[in-house]
This record gives C-alpha cells, structure tokens and sequence, in this order.
C-alpha cells in the first residue's frame, strides 16, 4: 500500500493507494463516528465490492450500513439521484454525527459528496473510487456536483474528503471503454504538468491498457501526487487548480452538446485536450509537433482525437457558461509546452473557431463507444 497525503491543514487527508485497499479496515476505523454509515454506489458496482466495504467498515467498528443505491452513469449526476440518497439518510435518521462512503465511479463521488456537503450543513465523507478516472482525478480534490441541463457540474461545492481509498484491484472489472477514459485523465496531468509522465506514459501504455498492477499503482500514485500538490496551493480553484482543467473548456462542452451519458467525460477530455492543444498552436504558444504528440498518445490509449461536428457557435454557446470565464471573457487553458499549461483571457475567438474546425469530425459519439 502507498499513501500520498493532500495537505490542506485541519482539512488534510490520506490517499490509500493499492490492491485490496477496500477490504484494509484500518483505513476507515480513524473516520468512523458515533452516528451511522450510509454506502451510496450504484446497481453495477454494489454486486462487486458493497459487501466487501460493509464488512471492512463492521470489522472497523461500524455498526450495519445504510445502503443507498443510484443508477449508473452521467446522466445520474442529477436532482432526482440526489433526492434519493437525501431520502434514504432522512429515512434512516442520519445525523450530524454520521459518515457518508461514496462507492463508485466519478459520478457517485460527485453525486455523494455533494450530498454530504448540504445534507444538515455537512457531514463528513470518505470516497472509495472504483473507476481509473475517478482514483486519479475526480475522487482527489474535493469537488463535488451535479450537472444542469445547461452545463456540467454547474451546481456543486468544495467538500473535501475524509479519506481516499483507492483499491487498484477494482479497475479488473473495469470495462475496457471505462479503463480507456481514465487514461485521459492521467494524459492530462501529464500535459499540463509533468512531461515526464508524458514520457512515461509513451513508454508504457501498453502496460496500463493490460492492467499491470506495478503500472496502475504508479500512474495513481502519481496523478494524485500532482493533483495533491496543485490542491494543497489552490484549493478553491482561485488560480493554479483550474491548469488541471487542461481539455475541460472543450470536453465539457463535447458532453453538454452530445447529451451526458453518449461520450464519457474521459472521452470528451481526450477530443478537448486535441482542441486545447490546437488552441495554443494557433495562439504561437506550441509546436504543432507536440499537438500531434498528444494525438498520437491518446490514439495509442484507444481514444478519441476528434470531437463531434457541432457548429462552432455551438461549441461558443456551450462555453460561455464555463465556470472560468470571468468579467464575461471566455479563458482557456493552453500549453506553452509541454508539461506546463496556462490560464489565458487574451486569445482571439478566430484561434479558438480555427482550433474547432481542425478537431471535430463527422464522426457519430456511438463511434467511441
């Protein structure tokens, strides 16, 4: 087992990283309390690992679990789920007193972590990812949300986990399409902030796409090492955390546009990182040599480097209700090269249509899938 440690003072927590991390009571028993434990995941995930956690949690001391159960997939992150799970705390008569585990995916983390955010002005909560994307970005960091029709993650908090326990012996159920998704996501921390990852990454991929254990744990370890970093000095995303954002702009205008649920979030990073890169090669910020390096790395990961042909008023449209934009300007993160990314308010809108035009395709999302 490995631990990185997000430092955010008397809100610091650990990253337990490594197989069978779920089942390791110690992890949980330092979080427990004296109220109850409610479990949120989803009918894919509670086969596989619910009872696996409840038993860690009784063997920590826990007594029985609340088990509260949302559907699967992007479109969940959505009132009527988190209605559910706030039905089924009021029914069990959860009190300040109790503890939330989010047992899933990126969307139950964010689904359930905002739950505890709000739920009687905020309950503590532990994220047990499931999902490559969600070990290496979405469970780390303390962002929590649901979508809105007109934008993803639009209405949410920072809430900031008690623990991470992120058991690598999951991502063997993963589905491949899931497994590839995540690797965007660690493509991403490499573009934006560390080229040797990068380098890595080129070396290794094939190693990440069979599963290797050794391979899992390092390209975690690290995302969360770089992500810990960027949270402990910017936790509320005032400047350096939005460079994490690399690909959002675009890729969650990809998801809105395409309706949530066709394209994965990973998916669409990917297609909005090839836009970001072309952005900034247009800006005279990047060598077009190394916009193609990413398309080469993501069409090594099985990912798109293309997103679907909207209009680029339509991409505009959906953009403009970033939640970076600022004084009513649009901002992007760039990259000046590779392993460091930019925050600019400054780039012609015609950079940012050409950038569109050169990475969309008439491509259908279902060809991702």
């Amino acid at each position: 087992m490995e631990t990185v440690r997000v430092a955010l003072e008397a809100r610091s927590y650990p990253v337990h990283i490594g197989a069978g991390a779920i089942d390791t009571e110690a992890f949980y028993r330092p979080h427990l309390r004296a109220g109850r434990v409610a479990v949120v995941t989803n009918p894919v995930v509670a086969p596989l690992y619910l009872e696996r956690v409840k038993a860690a949690l009784a063997r920590a001391g826990a007594a029985p679990a609340i088990e509260i159960l949302v559907e699967d997939g992007e479109q969940a992150k959505n009132w009527t789920a988190l209605e559910r799970v706030f039905d089924g705390l009021l029914a069990a008569r959860m009190g300040r007193d109790g503890i939330l585990v989010a047992l899933g995916g990126g969307v139950v983390g964010d689904l359930a972590g905002f739950a505890a955010a709000v739920y009687q002005r905020g309950i503590p909560f532990i994220q047990v990812p499931t999902t490559l994307l969600a070990q290496v970005d979405s469970s780390v960091g303390g962002k929590t949300a649901v979508n809105h029709a007109r934008g993803k993650n639009m209405i949410g908090a920072f809430h900031q986990p008690a623990a991470v326990i992120a058991d690598v012996g999951t991502l063997a159920t993963l589905p491949e399409r899931e497994l590839r998704a995540g690797i965007a996501e660690v493509i991403k921390h490499g573009f934006a902030l560390d080229a040797a990852l990068v380098a890595w990454l080129e070396e290794n991929m094939a190693r990440l796409l069979a599963r290797d254990a050794a391979a899992l744990v390092h390209v975690v370890r690290r995302s969360c090492e770089l992500k810990a970093q960027v949270v402990a000095a910017d936790e509320r995303e005032a400047g350096t955390r939005t460079l994490l954002n690399f690909g959002h702009t675009f890729g969650h205008a990809i998801e809105a546009g395409a309706g949530y649920g066709v394209w994965l979030h990973g998916e669409a990073v990917a297609a909005g990182m090839v836009m970001a890169a072309e952005l900034s090669a247009q800006a005279g910020l990047l060598p077009a040599a190394d916009t193609e390096r990413l398309r080469r790395l993501l069409r090594q990961a099985g990912l798109p480097v293309a997103g679907p042909a909207l209009a680029p008023e339509r991409y505009l449209d959906l953009m403009a209700g970033d939640k970076k934009a600022a004084g009513g300007r649009a901002r992007y993160i760039v990259l000046r090269e590779i392993g460091r990314a930019a925050l600019r308010d400054d780039l012609d809108e015609r950079w940012v249509r050409a950038a569109i035009a050169a990475s969309v395709d008439g491509t259908s999302a279902a060809a991702v899938q």
